[in-house]
């Protein structure tokens, strides 16, 4: 099994991907287990929705290219990039808070996945970065969508557009990550949430509602898909294949 789902006796959720061996790359099953967790969370006994991976050295270091790398076309790429999109645009407006708990690195759509959280919450001296530019694609699951939402203009492009892997503390002074922790992860969550947790669920979710009903205002889901189909298209480069050329012919040599 590619992640773990656990529910909390404090009353939340945690999602964990358990890909250690390739730092928490998501693969189908990842996004099977992410829908299936914001399905569970939304039992009414549930306050709260972590994710995080397993491991010190990473959060989720985006798609598993190894698995990827078979999709050539746009129309190959289209359905895996709309179905994670799909995946966490009901992440974002899932109607309790959500905390991404950056254990490690994140890399490009392991980024994707963490802004869709209302929190993010980061150990000390992680990097993390929208690097889809290096890939001669962009974000393709929502991400700069998302991004365009919670932070400010110039930060959000800065991120997007230099596609470089950031420090923790200038990605805090950005605003993409709210809080550092330097004890366990879990611990570390635990406490960023404990007062969230001792509000009535019904008060999270009406405060949660404002922020879902300006997205639905603005079309936020819309504009998810045109990235998508612009990311689709991208895939399809020369550019972006040969870098996915270069990518798996790197992981083979390294392997032998």
């Amino acid at each position: 099994m590619s992640y773990t789902i656990v529910k909390s006796k404090k009353g939340y959720l945690v999602f964990t991907i358990t890909r250690k061996e390739k730092r928490n790359a998501i693969n189908y099953e990842v996004m099977n287990g992410l829908a299936e967790a914001i399905k569970r969370a939304e039992d009414p006994e549930i306050k709260a929705l972590i994710i995080t991976g397993t491991g010190e050295t990473a959060f989720c270091s985006g798609g598993d290219l190894s698995v990827f790398h078979a999709l050539h076309t746009k129309e190959d790429a289209y359905p895996m990039l709309s179905k994670m999109a799909d995946i966490l645009y009901k992440l974002l407006t899932l109607p309790i808070p959500t905390i991404a708990l950056l254990n490690g690195v994140a890399i490009g759509g392991g980024c994707e996945l963490a802004a869709a959280c209302d929190f993010r919450l980061a150990r000390k001296g992680i990097k993390a970065g929208f690097v889809q530019g290096k890939q001669a694609i962009t974000t393709g699951w929502g991400g700069g969508s998302i991004l365009a939402e919670k932070m400010t203009v110039p930060s959000a492009m800065k991120l997007l557009m230099e596609a470089e892997l950031q420090t923790a503390e200038q990605l805090k002074e950005a605003g993409f990550i709210h809080a550092f922790y330097e004890t366990s992860p879990f611990q570390a969550g635990e406490e960023f949430i404990e007062k969230i947790l001792g509000t009535d669920l019904k008060v999270l979710q009406s405060y949660k509602r404002i922020w879902v009903r300006k997205w639905e205002e603005t079309k936020l889901k819309e504009r998810i898909e045109e990235e998508v189909r612009n990311c689709s298209i991208l895939w399809e480069s020369d550019a972006h294949i040969e870098y996915v050329k270069k990518f798996i012919s790197k992981k083979t040599v390294n392997k032998d």
